[in-house]
């Protein structure tokens, strides 16, 4: 046998298959520029030297890792079109005198051409556009931008050791598809339909509880913490029920049409679903795995977009002031005035030292504990690593008391408290008791539930929810948690203030304001610690996070919409070819093209656009669970959740409808035109 001649098999098998390998190589091409494009960022000099790169590292990182894993399981799914088209030909070959091995060097040599060409592509177009993916990240984070040109050596390597293993993988599983194949079948694949399957209503029962149990979850739970601790679950119960109900529901759903006389027996939807019915299996998971990817990029970039334009109100809400200073006390009595003066005398002699002509500024002390909140309001402070459970985290608050003199400072009120009396304010969660029960027995009657209140860096930090309690009489309120065998409550001053100064020279100060706020602690016995903050030095770590978060959320989603696109075409393709034969026998019985164009876009309408419905009712009940994960991240600001929610929702559907229209023309050409 000639040299060259199974490689030239090869090519052309995969001439006359194009349609078929054409969308699947510029996948694989896609899938590895990303992957290179990810690990290049993950590695670049050029973040090195930036305040909170590690984090943005770790994500990216982490980044190119699921797409390495999801690059797997896609393109597994993907070849399986590309093998079952290729049944006949192959089968064809064997019966002309190949035997298996043959074919199976026919298919190693697809599998050469496929590797070598997607790598080289895909690689190449990965490093010239991971400069402009550089940039584009950099702007995102609101850093300086460098020009010079790299080529990672590491990500190349990683990169190439990723898809080779991938595509050695898909050419075994290729190999044994062959192995395993009977030729006869193989010749006479297109011949066999697929049974009608039978509509299994216990399945269909329990994708409905579990999509129900689902969306109870997301609208019911009340706190961020809880939020966290369900979603993946969620998830996973959302992903099940999907499936179930798209496979057996469709089933349903085409008995349901057949039975409707009036519909079924018409030109443009006979032909249509009675050719979905008997291949609703495949069908139904092939449009629940469009839905779980349609929602997956909705949830993404609605998130993420969301983050990354409402970064300045969390960054304001975490940093309330330029400078801020907390100094924390062993007691309530050692948060006296002596103390308080000496600490600002320290942080005075500093800005005058830096014309930093303090503005805005803020002061308040609060008595700070962890504690359980129980059924009747009463506080339980013993709380311990094993007693927390998923089931009475709701529960668990920041207990934050503090004096009504300084709330009314603060806030320039006039507000007016008996002694037995509190005003509440929760950061993101609800307080529903009449009563708040302290340590002791006393109890505080809750008269008001504050609508605003001053916008705390601890409360800011912590996930829990904190329970501002404001109080009459704060040292007595407090003494009992003092009293207490646990003895869990800390004291803090918290002391800001605004600036007028540059950014640079804010961060000198802020470094000297520390130093000697530590020297004053050196020499008391009172004071436990100081953490002091500025603005200007942190935003470097915020824009980091927030905008590698909304990156990562852009590439990844473009990286499941490829996919999403990808089953959406295979899916019209295939089912372009096995109907191509039943249309020929309706024209020859009367149907006209016209009639042909109405049947397929009577499918179109009756279960291609069920992803986008399905996606947009997953979106609409995850909504509450969103709104509460970026409540860890300071983001309250529901309107631009909202805002981006339905932006994103909205373009991804023009963009579902473009694909559709594109791809059902090039069903409609198959079944339309002559052998």
């Amino acid at each position: 046998m000639k040299a060259g001649f199974y490689p030239k098999l090869a090519l052309t098998g995969m001439k006359k298959n194009k349609r078929l390998y054409l969308p699947y190589i510029l996948t694989c091409i896609g899938m590895i520029m990303m992957h290179y494009i990810i690990t290049f960022l993950s590695d670049t000099p050029v973040f090195s030297t930036m305040r909170g790169n590690q984090s943005l590292q770790v994500m990216l990182d982490l980044g190119s890792w699921i797409i390495a894993i999801f690059s797997t399981i896609f393109l597994f799914y993907t070849n399986s079109f590309l093998m079952r088209r290729r049944k006949k030909e192959f089968g064809l070959y064997n019966i002309l005198g190949m035997d298996k091995f043959n074919i199976s060097k026919i298919l190693l040599w697809e599998s050469i051409i496929v590797a070598v060409f997607s790598l080289v592509a895909g690689l190449g177009f990965g490093i010239v556009f991971s400069k402009f993916a550089e940039l584009g990240l950099i702007n995102i984070m609101k850093s300086s931008v460098s020009y010079a040109i790299s080529v990672s050596v590491d990500a190349v390597i990683r990169t190439l050791i990723s898809f080779c293993i991938i595509f050695l993988l898909i050419l075994v599983n290729s190999l044994i598809r062959v192995k395993l194949s009977n030729p006869v079948e193989m010749l006479r694949s297109e011949n066999f339909g697929e049974k009608k399957p039978k509509g299994n209503f216990v399945f269909a029962l329990i994708g409905l509880v579990l999509l129900g149990a689902a969306y109870y979850l997301a609208v019911s739970i009340k706190d961020p913490l809880s939020a966290l601790a369900w979603f993946f679950i969620a998830v996973i119960m959302v992903i099940l029920g999907t499936y179930l109900l798209f496979i057996t529901g469709s089933v349903v759903l085409c008995r349901i049409l057949q039975k409707n006389k009036k519909y079924y027996y018409k030109a443009n939807h006979f032909v249509s679903v009675s050719s979905m019915a008997y291949r609703m299996k495949r069908n139904g998971a092939g449009l629940a795995s469009i839905c779980i990817l349609g929602t997956m990029v909705l949830v993404m970039i609605a998130s993420t977009s969301c983050l990354y334009f409402g970064e300045e109100d969390a960054l304001n809400k975490r940093f309330p002031r330029d400078i801020m200073t907390e100094v924390a006390f062993h007691s309530a009595g050692d948060m006296n005035e002596q103390n308080l003066s000496l600490m600002k005398e320290k942080m005075n002699n500093v800005t005058d030292k830096y014309g930093a002509n303090p503005k805005d500024d803020i002061s308040y002390s609060y008595g700070k504990v962890i504690a359980f909140v129980e059924a009747d309001g009463k506080i339980n402070t013993d709380v311990k690593d094993e007693g927390i459970d998923m089931n009475s985290v709701d529960d668990l608050y920041q207990l934050c008391f503090i004096s009504l003199e300084d709330y009314n400072k603060i806030l320039g009120k006039d507000e007016k408290l008996k002694r037995d009396e509190a005003m509440i304010y929760v950061t993101h969660g609800e307080y529903n008791h009449e009563y708040l029960g302290l340590e002791g027995g006393k109890s505080l009657k809750v008269i008001k539930v504050l609508g605003e209140f001053i916008d705390d860096p601890d409360a800011a930090m912590n996930i829990i929810p904190t329970l501002f309690v404001v109080v009459d009489d704060f040292e007595n309120c407090v003494k009992p948690f003092e009293s207490s065998e646990q003895n869990m409550m800390v004291f803090k001053w918290i002391y800001g203030f605004d600036t007028s100064i540059s950014d640079e020279k804010q961060m000198e100060m802020y470094k000297e304001i520390g130093k000697e706020c530590y020297e004053v602690v050196d020499q008391s016995n009172e004071i436990d610690h100081v953490l002091c903050e500025s603005l200007a030095y942190n935003k470097e770590d915020f824009y980091s996070n927030f905008g590698g978060l909304f990156f990562l959320g852009i590439m990844l989603s473009i990286v499941f919409l490829f996919a999403a696109v990808l089953i959406i075409y295979y899916k019209q393709i295939s089912e372009g070819y096995e109907d191509k034969s039943r249309f020929e026998i309706m024209q020859k019985v009367g149907m006209t093209k016209r009639e042909i164009r109405k049947s397929i876009n009577s499918q179109i309408l009756v279960v291609f656009f069920l992803p986008l419905i399905a996606a947009g009712c997953h979106l609409a009940f995850a909504f509450p669970l969103i709104q509460k994960l970026l409540m860890l991240f300071n983001l309250i600001n529901t309107w631009l959740l909202v805002l981006t929610t339905a932006i994103s929702f909205l373009i991804f559907a023009m963009f579902y409808m473009i694909v559709y229209r594109i791809t059902s023309n090039g069903y409609y050409k198959i079944v339309s035109e002559n052998r």
